[in-house]
């Protein structure tokens, strides 16, 4: 998007009543499409900005790109700033459990009579239901939605690695929030919109439930599954490091063969579809395996590039701040952190 062009929330103004990731998430979601996000924060601050460890980095990642504004929501002082704010604004965003923004006098209820235009985005743990009042974490979400075991080895379930249910319903419920905004060109009202951490997780392993009515057979954990595809995984190469490489189509496989002299295969017809080589997997990956093992990580990526094949280098979050992609994309951004490091 060109820099000179006004952002598509240019003139949207948000006030955010949110703490950990998923509300966060919704609100920067927002401000880098250009709208006004104004944090509210208690005086001691968000909860997440001293966090150690894993959470060190929840603040600075969810909450950049937005103005802060530390009030005290119990006193009446405080409490009639933000009614003020509430009654110029275009959307409201908050994450707290059930009953609480009500019982602060900032339910939707109240605050459309106020303010008819205002969207009102919920970020919960669930839809109404008999969980709603549960205390929901992106762990609980990945847990009792199937993610979880669906991620790790068979009795060991296994959370993502990063807050990809937090972040998933942050981002629903921003899509919420526009479709909302672009329905009140239409109406001239605001409304009530949630979006949910279990529901989101359901949602991404519909997938492997679609699987089940189709076939009848329950899907089994990503690491022991039957994959759709004969080479789909992570190979060793010859100096310690590994690259995952996927042949997904017959004309990758001939391209596969091709690159890497793999003549024998190549002429064997028993292989020429990819259901032939799913059935035939446990005598093509030894060879396969033993074709990488002659390449240098390097080397690898670069026939593989050439190829036109599907592959990717195994790497750690800390080594993207120099992935030469992302620098000449624009996928990162020079940031100020709390120690006014860049």
């Amino acid at each position: 998007m060109s820099g000179k062009q006004a952002l598509p929330l240019a003139g949207v103004r948000v006030i955010e009543f949110t703490h950990m990731v998923m509300g966060p998430a919704a609100g920067l979601m927002l401000a880098d499409l250009g709208a006004d996000v104004i944090k509210i924060e208690p005086a001691e601050g968000d909860s997440t900005r001293l966090l150690p460890g894993s959470g060190a980095g929840y603040f600075p990642m969810y909450n950049r790109n937005k103005r802060s504004l530390c009030v005290d929501l119990k006193s009446a002082a405080g409490k009639e700033a933000v009614l003020r704010l509430l009654d110029g604004a275009d959307v409201l965003i908050e994450n707290f459990r059930p009953g609480t923004m009500e019982r602060l006098g900032f339910g939707y209820e109240a605050l459309s009579q106020r303010n008819p235009r205002l969207v009102y985005c919920s970020e919960k743990g669930f839809l109404s239901g008999p969980y709603e009042q549960r205390t929901a974490l992106d762990e609980v979400a990945q847990m009792m939605g199937g993610l979880a075991y669906m991620t790790g080895p068979p009795g060991r379930p296994l959370r993502a690695g990063t807050s990809v249910i937090d972040v998933q319903g942050g981002m629903f419920g921003a899509l919420g929030v526009i479709a909302a905004l672009y329905q009140r060109h239409a109406t001239g009202r605001g409304q009530y919109i949630v979006a949910s951490l279990y529901e989101s997780t359901v949602f991404l392993v519909g997938q492997h439930m679609a699987q089940f009515a189709v076939t009848g057979k329950a899907a089994a954990p990503m690491p022991v599954r039957v994959s759709a595809w004969a080479i789909y995984q992570v190979f060793d190469t010859a100096d310690g490091e590994q690259v995952f490489v996927g042949v997904v189509s017959d004309k990758q496989w001939k391209l596969l063969c091709e690159a890497f002299a793999l003549h024998e295969l190549a002429a064997d017809r028993s292989l020429d579809t990819n259901n032939d080589r799913v059935a035939h997997k446990e005598r093509i990956l030894p060879v396969i395996k033993e074709t990488f093992l002659k390449y240098g990580k390097q080397e690898l990526m670069a026939k593989l590039e050439k190829t036109g094949l599907p592959f990717a280098p195994i790497a750690r979050p800390e080594q993207l701040f120099d992935d030469p992609h992302l620098a000449a994309s624009g996928g990162l951004l020079p940031m100020t952190i709390t120690d006014g490091e860049r």
